[in-house]
């Protein structure tokens, strides 16, 4: 099982190292949200830079969209009849998803790196070992998150509309209600509600507090926990799905 993933792995990371840019590339959104939100937030009080509280939110987000999408690769090969060849070969179906997941993990840190490296200029101050460790948080995120978008597209797989639309439904309401761009503290009652049920509320409010140097206290607990399940779910998902492949 190890060999079989590490083999799927590096077959899905050779083409990120070839085309670096294709990293530069998915964070053209993101950063323009960074451009577009960050002037209009107001700074922290006591003179702190509002993009403290910002940035965070626009890492996650960077990941949410990249995993969120990594299933059209797949329905590309599906296409194409190379995942056939693919299934017809010796490796473990649950090889297939977690290798693919796992290699969602270095786009992740790349695109990190260069959020924190084009924010710090203008006054973002990250916390070393908070952004390590909030980067392993995020990565187990972004496994879990890249395994339910390779089981959206095998379910799609005659349909590529359907990925995107069922992508796109989603992943808006996710963001916001995670309060990436807005604090939903003082929305409304049931706005709170659903954001307290969304996992990805407990990720952005740990990055937050590791960037920040709160490396030990709940509010970390509870996104390395929401982390871990959303990775949990989405292998067992993702598996079992392919194995039906």
């Amino acid at each position: 099982m190890v060999m079989d993933t590490a083999v799927v792995f590096g077959r899905e990371l050779r083409p990120v190292l070839r085309n670096p840019f294709s990293l530069v590339f998915t964070m053209v959104q993101p950063l323009f949200f960074l451009a577009l939100f960050g002037p209009l937030l107001p700074d922290v009080p006591g003179g702190g830079s509002a993009l403290q509280w910002f940035v965070p939110g626009i890492i996650v987000m960077s990941c949410l969209f990249a995993g969120s999408t990594t299933g059209s690769n797949l329905q590309f090969e599906m296409q194409t009849g190379s995942h056939e060849r693919t299934l017809v070969s010796p490796l473990r179906r649950s090889a297939l998803i977690v290798g693919r997941s796992l290699k969602e993990i270095v786009p992740i840190v790349g695109q990190a790196a260069l959020i924190v490296a084009a924010t710090v200029p203008f006054g973002f101050r990250p916390h070393l070992g908070g952004a390590v460790v909030g980067l392993l948080i995020l990565g187990v995120f972004g496994v879990g998150l890249g395994a339910f978008s390779y089981t959206l597209a095998l379910a799609s797989k005659d349909q590529e509309w359907m990925f995107w639309a069922i992508q796109q439904t989603l992943i808006f309401p996710l963001m916001l209600l995670a309060g990436m761009l807005l604090p939903v503290d003082d929305g409304p009652g049931w706005m709170q509600v659903l954001s307290k049920l969304n996992p990805l509320t407990y990720v952005v409010d740990a990055e937050r507090a590791l960037f920040g140097g709160e490396l030990a206290s709940a509010t970390v607990a509870q996104g390395a926990v929401a982390a871990l399940v959303v990775a949990g779910l989405g292998l067992l998902v993702g598996t079992r799905a392919m194995r039906r492949a």
